[in-house]
């Protein structure tokens, strides 16, 4: 019997050594609780022999969480191997993808946008990464079958038992690539018993894998050679290909006039990318993404992905997939095609860089030219800003020399730009013969362009038939329930429609409030504008353009297909109609209300005045039969209508920039802007209040900082939502993000409040 000692005689607790060498995966949660949480990485993880479960940064994983340990999903962002009490931290769950979503450059690019747009780092990879690829859309499990190789080389001395067998493994030896057990059996011609044998005795592998259901074969476009270049577009190209050949990030503004050609220097830019193994991304704005657009590229590149919110989850992951294997030469998508995970990207195109589809309007707010331009820095890349209109923060950095302005002052063929007249609605000479939105004026030239072969295209920003519904005896509007907006009037489906929150009503036969009968349909939307042509113009084809009428699959192709065969004369529509349509037989462009945005409570709202009468004035004169263009405004004396008019965009740049400094907005100082929202309109109230008193507690002694509000949205009211807002102003954005981020993390947020945060807002309402 052994002796007991009268001590314990095993070491003191601190000095076990519990501390070992382990890899430890630190993980952002998908959604949820911000942060990162380290994790010990099991042995299973960590063997190279197994790639499909071995994890690295970029791939997703389950892991437990909080208290009971559910399982909750997230993404691992760095490995490292380092000494780990085993005791304190969990175990990785389940590597979820079986091949990498998120290279390093993209884990930088994800983090700088968590750190500037003061967003969740999860929320932005889970925004990253589209929905299709995440669940895998377009892909099934199934168990493909093959010949192992030590069976192959023997094929001739395996004893079978039937000729079925034999014919079964013949055909699956012969086979370029491995088959179901279905197709091994059609090919076959016999049935799945003999397949069975085949794998009892090891003469057949079987392997599970996912595996594609639509191969997603693109329609054959004739291919088409380089154009001949002018000298203008000559000396773009060259600058273009100078950045191209140097290995590091160069930001080129390409201002160019509408008609002078700059797709074209896109494309033989991207040649010169193609040429030596990389790859260019190209974005142009969603309402731009015509077949038009596409089909310039596909005619001139082997393999071109397209990436569009219009696509089902299947053809995104399909694209996806394609790009990542580095099988795609060229990118061609709306902003989130920003994220394509390009294996050997050279460039960065963003055509019609000016237009607001560009910002993200949910969390993660982004811009898709700071995103591109943070990859482009990351990947020592040229970013190339297109437009006849550029931004003015693209102009300023320009201005400023951060990045280089390359002009394009000329149209292709030496074509002039079209004159541009306004029509002065105050005039009472011009409401003579007309009681709907087509002026004497604007009517006359129509007859004349229609009656000399030329196409007419209508711009008119609203939808609808009318915009308002009203009571002229006491004048009650007809407002949304859920909004602080009034319901616009459908014709075609005799409701009321609120364009922000989708609600319909059927009109009222008279005034809710009053009771009178006499109600009024007033405003004119682009419904109405159709019945006008169609009873002025009775003897031409006409077709609309708008949200609602391009709804069904391929309603775009249809419409411009007709209007470019000549099969329709005048084309009316929304902004969807004002950029990137190149039509040489348009001879007159109408503008019918120039007014629609210029007065709207939006320190832009001149600048984007400019930009689409300045766009839509572009889609004629691209023929030898030339143009003109006749703008209805109210306010023909407005800086930005009468630039527009002249074509003269530096001058309207200088003038609204000088504007833009006195007040300290944006691009001659940053902004951040906070919108808190909610159900029940003291509490959203007392919220912002409390908030603003917390800015105002860290705002730094030694910066100036403007603060303006709390106040209420200029849309107070948005689906069944209060909403008040403060606005922070600043020269430098990174003092107002820390300000943000301070305030925010010190004060507690009620439950039932939402709090968007969006850094550099583009849009004010």
């Amino acid at each position: 019997m052994s002796q007991q000692h009268l001590f314990d005689t095993s070491p003191p607790e601190w000095e076990v050594d519990l501390h070992t060498q382990r890899q430890v995966a630190t993980v952002v949660l998908a959604g949820g609780a911000p942060g990162s949480y380290d994790y010990v990485v099991p042995a299973p993880f960590c063997d190279p022999g197994r790639p499909e479960r071995l994890l690295e940064p970029g791939r997703r994983v389950r892991v437990p969480f909080g208290r009971g340990n559910r399982l909750v999903e997230g993404y691992c962002v760095e490995l490292a191997t380092q000494a780990v009490d085993a005791r304190r931290l969990k175990e990785i769950a389940q590597v979820v993808d079986a091949t990498l979503l998120l290279a390093p450059v993209m884990l930088r690019l994800t983090r700088w946008m968590a750190d500037y747009y003061l967003c969740p780092w999860g929320q932005v990879l889970e925004a990253v990464v589209p929905a299709g690829v995440r669940k895998l859309a377009g892909t099934r499990q199934v168990t493909l079958l093959e010949v192992p190789p030590d069976v192959a080389e023997r094929l001739d001395q395996v004893s079978l038992r039937s000729s079925a067998q034999c014919k079964a493994l013949s055909a699956l030896a012969a086979s370029p690539r491995p088959l179901t057990a279905a197709q091994l059996a059609d090919t076959a011609g016999c049935s799945t018993s003999p397949i069975q044998q085949l794998l009892k005795r090891g003469l057949i592998d079987a392997k599970t894998k996912r595996v594609s259901t639509d191969a997603l074969d693109e329609v054959a476009v004739q291919r088409e050679l380089p154009l001949q270049l002018n000298q203008d577009q000559q000396q773009a190209l060259q600058v273009l290909q100078a950045a191209l050949d140097q290995p590091e990030a160069q930001g080129i503004v390409l201002h160019g006039v509408t008609g002078s050609g700059k797709t074209e220097v896109y494309l033989q830019a991207i040649e010169h990318v193609v040429g030596f193994g990389r790859q260019a991304i190209v974005l142009v704005p969603e309402i731009s993404l015509t077949p038009q657009t596409v089909q310039r590229f596909r005619a001139r590149f082997d393999a071109v992905a397209v990436l569009h919110s219009h696509q089902t989850a299947a053809q995104r992951h399909h694209h996806w997939q394609r790009i990542a294997r580095g099988e795609v030469q060229v990118i061609v998508g709306a902003r989130s095609a920003i994220f394509a995970p390009t294996c050997h990207l050279g460039l960065i195109v963003i055509d019609e860089e000016h237009e607001s589809s560009f910002k993200q309007d949910s969390a993660p707010r982004y811009h898709a030219r700071d995103v591109a331009w943070e990859r482009a820095r990351s990947e020592g890349i040229p970013l190339v800003l297109g437009s006849a209109t550029p931004s003015l923060e693209a102009w300023q950095r320009a201005r400023q020399g951060g990045f280089r302005l390359v002009s394009l002052p000329r149209r292709v063929l030496g074509l002039p730009l079209p004159d541009v007249m306004t029509v002065d609605l105050r005039d009472p000479g011009q409401a003579r013969g007309s009681t709907g939105g087509i002026s004497r004026h604007l009517h006359q030239a129509m007859q004349a362009a229609l009656r000399e072969g030329g196409q007419v295209i209508l711009l008119l920003n609203r939808r609808g038939y009318s915009t308002h519904i009203q009571c002229p005896a006491c004048g009650h509007v007809l407002n949304c329930p859920h909004c602080e907006l009034s319901l616009t009037f459908h014709k075609q489906s005799s409701k009321a429609h609120c364009h922000y929150c989708d609600h319909q009503q059927p009109p009222p036969s008279s005034c809710p409030d009053c009771l009178s009968q006499s109600i009024r349909y007033g405003g004119l939307g682009t419904q109405r504008l159709e019945k006008e042509v169609r009873a002025r113009f009775s003897d031409y084809a006409c077709a609309r353009m708008d949200t609602d009428s391009m709804q069904a699959r391929g309603s775009h192709e249809r419409v411009l297909g007709a209007f470019r065969r000549g099969e329709v004369q005048i084309l009316l529509g929304t902004q969807m109609i004002a950029k990137g349509l190149d039509f040489p037989n348009v001879t007159l462009v109408g503008v019918i209300n120039a007014d629609t945005a210029l007065h709207l409570p939006d320190f832009r709202a001149g600048e984007r005045t400019f930009q689409l009468v300045a766009q839509v004035a572009g889609r004629t004169g691209r023929g030898t039969q030339g143009g003109r263009v006749l703008v209805q405004t109210l306010s023909p004396e407005h800086p930005a209508i009468r630039a527009a008019v002249r074509h003269d965009y530096p001058s309207f740049a200088a003038e609204e920039l000088t504007q833009r400094a006195q007040f300290q907005y944006p691009p001659c100082g940053a902004m951040i802007r906070l919108v808190v929202r909610g159900p029940r309109e003291q509490i959203v109230r007392d919220t912002a209040a409390a908030l603003a008193e917390q800015l105002q507690q860290v705002l730094p002694a030694d910066e100036k900082i403007r603060v303006v509000g709390p106040a209420p949205a200029a849309i107070p009211k948005l689906r069944n939502n209060y909403r008040f807002q403060i606005q922070l102003q600043a020269a430098e954005i990174q003092v107002l993000r820390s300000v943000v981020e301070q305030a925010v993390a010190q004060y507690r947020v009620p439950a039932e409040i939402t709090l968007a945060i969006d850094v550099d807002p583009w849009d004010m309402m």
